[in-house]
């Protein structure tokens, strides 16, 4: 299996789980990991599961991640699986925003298939740290995605 992890991190927490997701992704073949600040993030031709996440500025997706998930052409994501997760504050969603949700609508937009609802993970503050207990809730996330590829391939391989 391949997959990549593309993430945007302003403080360094965004950045923490997505190596954590990365790792726990490991376990069952190729991932790369790829900041989404770096000109030139590519997609793998072989491309099976791709993890986005990043911070929630303004309420949604920031510039830096927007601007590399536009370069993606339609329907380069067609038979890929995904899932999107952000970092934000304490509080409602609908108080600070989640930038996973614009991620994931742009994720289908490209023609991949979510695995899973948007995920948030908690920092404190503005700059953070992450709340205690987010990375291992990261890593647990990502097993669950993990878990999701394994039923929908074996669901897709029985009919």
């Amino acid at each position: 299996m391949r997959s990549v992890v593309i993430y945007d991190s302003q403080y360094g927490n965004t950045r923490l789980l997505a190596e954590a997701i990365a790792a726990e992704l490991a376990a069952v073949g190729t991932v790369d990991i790829e900041n989404a600040r770096n000109e030139d993030v590519t997609l793998p031709p072989d491309l099976t599961l791709l993890v986005v996440g990043g911070p929630t500025q303004v309420h949604g997706v920031s510039p830096p991640l927007r601007g590399q998930l536009d370069t993606i052409a339609r329907h380069r994501l067609d038979g890929v699986q995904a899932a999107a997760f952000d970092t934000r504050g304490r509080g409602p969603r609908f108080l600070t925003g989640a930038a996973s949700v614009g991620i994931a609508k742009r994720l289908e937009q490209k023609g991949a298939r979510l695995l899973l609802e948007p995920e948030s993970f908690l920092v404190e503050g503005a700059e953070g740290p992450l709340v205690e207990g987010e990375l291992e809730r990261a890593r647990a996330w990502a097993r669950s995605v993990l878990g999701m590829l394994t039923a929908r391939a074996a669901s897709l391989a029985v009919t």
